[in-house]
């Protein structure tokens, strides 16, 4: 579904955010991206989406070299591509909704399709009973719910998420991610950049290490990671999890 092939990001001031890339992503899986501030772990989630360009190597998806989209195409590129940012960028003005539908609303979906799709989404996320609601009225959690009903509602093949649980207290952390495995079980793709290190130890999941923009590690199942045995941690020995 996804591979780099010797991905090198270097930004006009010499930075250098990533250095010879070299990673593929199957249909199905469930991957977190892991690594300290500064890792890279971003502008590797804006190369799937086009956000940024690689200055070497290519970013395939489906089949597509990203680089090589002309610029009429990037937008179908995203549509097949669902985004979870760690501030939610909901519209303040439009509630659970209407952010939800606008989703729809500008790949021109009709109105009849709007109204089956966009209830069945905030039934999955569970918040059939707040579609009303205006995202100022949310907790920090529902609003990251929100945020993860727009970018499924369109059914994309990929799920990225960018620190999805950075701005939440851990016990509203794990029922996000919980909700990406439900998702993830459905059939998506999904990618979780995170600081998390607790919660991605005590996960069965493949882990991807990014130090000094290099992977430094690939790894599937549980992996013993720095910091664990904090709150995650915790949970999941006590749910035997």
């Amino acid at each position: 579904m996804l591979r780099f092939y010797g991905v090198c990001k270097e930004y006009p001031n010499g930075a250098k955010a990533l250095e010879d890339i070299n990673l593929h992503v199957r249909k199905g899986e469930f991957v977190f991206l892991v690594g300290p501030t500064g890792a890279g772990k971003t502008t590797l989630l804006k190369l799937i989406f086009r956000e940024e360009l690689p200055t070497r190597g290519q970013v395939i998806f489906n089949g597509r070299n990203i680089a090589r989209l002309r610029p009429r195409e990037v937008p179908y590129l995203r549509r097949r591509i669902g985004i979870v940012f760690q501030d939610f960028r909901l519209l303040p003005t439009k509630t659970v909704y209407e952010n939800v539908a606008f989703a729809l609303e500008v790949t021109g979906t009709s109105g009849r399709e709007i109204r089956r799709r966009v209830p069945e989404v905030l039934r999955l996320v569970g918040l059939e009973e707040k579609m009303h609601a205006f995202p100022a009225q949310l907790s920090g959690g529902e609003q990251q719910r929100v945020g993860i009903a727009r970018a499924i509602v369109n059914n994309p093949p990929l799920l990225v998420a960018d620190e999805p649980t950075g701005n939440l207290d851990p016990n509203t952390s794990w029922e996000i991610m919980d909700l990406f495995c439900r998702i993830n079980a459905a059939g998506t793709t999904v990618i979780v950049a995170t600081h998390a290190w607790d919660m991605v130890g005590a996960m069965d999941k493949r882990v991807v290490v990014l130090e000094g923009g290099r992977i430094t590690r690939d790894d599937y199942g549980r992996v013993a990671l720095p910091h664990t045995g904090g709150p995650a941690g915790r949970r999941q020995q006590e749910t035997g999890g």
